[in-house]
This record gives C-alpha cells, sequence and structure tokens, in this order.
C-alpha cells in the first residue's frame, strides 16, 4: 500500500493523523538533520501499522511517498 505522508520535524511528540484518502501527517521529536527525521518517521508508522515501510521519494523534502508492506 502506498502513502502520502507530510512530515513536522521538532513537534512535541510522535504521532500519526489520518488526512483520509492515503494521506497521512506524522509527527516527530527527531530534527531534520542528517536523516534523523526520515528515521523517526519509519518508526512512527512502523508502529502505527505494524508492519515495514520503507520511503520511495521525497527524502528531502516534508511530502513523502511511502510503500507500506501489506
Amino acid at each position: 500500500m502506498r502513502i502520502t505522508v507530510d512530515v513536522k520535524a521538532n513537534s512535541r511528540d510522535d504521532s500519526v493523523e489520518d488526512l483520509g484518502e492515503g494521506h497521512f501527517l506524522v509527527r516527530v521529536k527527531a530534527p531534520r538533520k542528517k536523516g534523523k527525521a526520515n528515521i523517526a518517521v519509519l518508526k512512527v508508522l512502523r508502529r502505527h501499522f505494524g508492519r515495514h515501510a520503507v520511503i520511495l521519494s521525497g527524502h528531502t523534502s516534508t511530502r513523502k511517498i511511502v510503500e507500506i508492506e501489506e
């Protein structure tokens, strides 16, 4: 399953908000530097869905396309 993820780094807490139609807002505590936010996003999504997640595109953007294993 492919989803679109908007990322808010440096947030107060880690959370996932469903915006509808395969679009999610993921807030992470981690900063954007050195890929720390990307790693945190994957951890939060794995915890939320209970499945492995991989960023397909948008590694340096706040909007990402993520593949969640079925």
